[in-house]
């Protein structure tokens, strides 16, 4: 069942399954997908013993293995679905990650800005400019703290000071 569940998986590149078969089936994916990256001719053998898909065992030394070449491990990734309806068995899919992995940099480096430099915003902000600026201090409130005015409400007995907007 493995053999045509990971035959399948390496096919399609992402298969709908049950939990425990699809963490099983990571454990054998991540090995087929290690015995890719060493690209010899025993690791083929070895993978082509266990998937028996010659076009499968191909696609896997000739794309996905150089697709993880720089990376270490953790090649799929499993996103639980539900409950499938029929029997209520906890479903997931199991699919290769499609992302490159860069390493991380050592450690940020203090970076010094001069007053009329503008800096690179990060991905998903923006730039500010000097309009921007001009507009944000346009609408700041005019009127100081102080002079808001105030009215008494008395409650009971005691009366107590609110301050109206």
């Amino acid at each position: 069942m493995f053999r045509n569940m990971l035959t399948s998986f390496l096919d399609n590149e992402k298969i709908t399954t049950t939990d425990a078969k699809a963490k099983e089936l990571r454990s054998i994916a991540e090995k087929m997908i290690t015995l890719g990256k060493r690209g010899d001719l025993h690791a083929m053998r070895q993978s082509a013993a266990y998937i028996r898909d010659k076009k499968v065992v191909t696609k896997l030394f000739t794309t996905i293995a150089p697709r993880y070449k720089e990376r270490p491990g953790g090649y799929t990734r499993i996103v639980k679905l539900g409950a499938r309806l029929g029997d209520n068995a906890p479903l997931s899919m199991i699919e290769l990650v499609e992302e490159q992995m860069e390493p991380k940099p050592a450690a940020k480096s203090a970076v010094k800005k001069t007053p009329g430099e503008l800096t690179v915003p990060k991905a998903g902000t923006r730039a500010t400019t000097a309009q921007d600026e001009t507009v944000s201090a346009s609408l700041q409130v005019e009127a100081p703290v102080s002079e808001v005015p105030s009215a008494s409400v008395k409650e009971g007995d005691a009366e107590s000071q609110v301050k109206t907007d």
